[in-house]
């Protein structure tokens, strides 16, 4: 069985370290790596096929002529290795290989070899003292505001949701990228809280899980604006009210409509 990689690409033509995806490839030939352009402005697009060319048995790119943000090529990626090959896992990583692959490795043994079936498996810039991670102080700062909301939001007790390496089983990433996500760039809130509906808030922990990164860079180049990052908490909203505001309303008005047609009924109004 293959592990798939999607590595969402926006204007990555002078940042992709093509040497280090090359190295990976050639000594793991178990992986297919799918790097999905979206909507790039630059010469990504044809960076990524010419690698392509070179590399047909395990390089695939899908090309998306339009912007989608990160959560809809990540999602299309995803879709799209799923329906190419037979997968045992698949997950995705930032094209700027802030988090390696060695790392990534390291999820995929957790989520193939851990007794438990394990599920889904994410790595943590936060959870051990000892790794080497680097940050600005600004960016320590915000980060620590932004997991304060989203912990508000999710109601599990997840460190780091919002580190761009995730390895899913491939079930479970059917189910998680299968509709559209509310936000662009926000979307991993979302998939933990898929997996909390599907699972169930009591079984979830035991099917996930958080990993140690041992090594993590910010790599300057970020495509998330100060404007963007102002609308997290507008954002968080939107996705509260989707998946939890949303399907009570909803429910509530089903069992009150049922409930005011038997009233109805019964008064023989109908």
């Amino acid at each position: 069985m293959k592990n798939g990689i999607v590595i969402p690409c926006y204007n990555e033509a002078k940042r992709l370290h093509l040497d280090s995806f090359q190295q990976f490839a050639d000594q793991n030939p178990e992986y297919i790596l799918c790097f999905v352009n979206d909507g790039s402005r630059d010469e990504t697009l044809t960076v990524l096929q010419a690698f392509q060319a070179k590399n047909a048995a395990q390089v695939e790119v899908f090309d998306m002529p339009q912007n989608g943000g990160k959560a809809e090529a990540v999602r299309r990626g995803v879709l799209h290795l799923l329906e190419q090959h037979s997968l045992s896992t698949v997950g995705f990583m930032d094209a700027d290989l802030s988090t390696g692959f060695s790392d990534y490795q390291d999820l995929v043994q957790t989520i193939t070899h851990t007794e438990g079936n394990k599920q889904l498996v994410f790595g943590s810039r936060k959870i051990e003292e000892d790794n080497h991670i680097e940050r600005t102080f600004f960016r320590s700062l915000a980060s620590k505001a932004v997991g304060l909301l989203i912990r508000s939001v999710l109601r599990l007790p997840i460190h780091d949701t919002q580190c761009g390496a995730k390895v899913f089983s491939a079930p479970l990433a059917r189910l998680a990228f299968q509709s559209s996500f509310v936000t662009r760039w926000l979307f991993d809130v979302e998939l933990f809280i898929r997996a909390r509906k599907y699972f169930g808030r009591k079984a979830i922990m035991e099917k996930i899980a958080e990993q140690p990164l041992k090594q993590w860079v910010h790599v300057e180049g970020s495509k998330i604006t100060l404007q963007d990052s102002l609308q997290i908490p507008g954002q968080l909203w939107r996705i509260f009210f989707t998946y939890e505001v949303q399907p009570t309303l909803n429910a509530t008005s089903t069992v009150v409509g049922s409930w005011s047609y038997r009233l109805m009924t019964n008064l023989n109004i109908f």
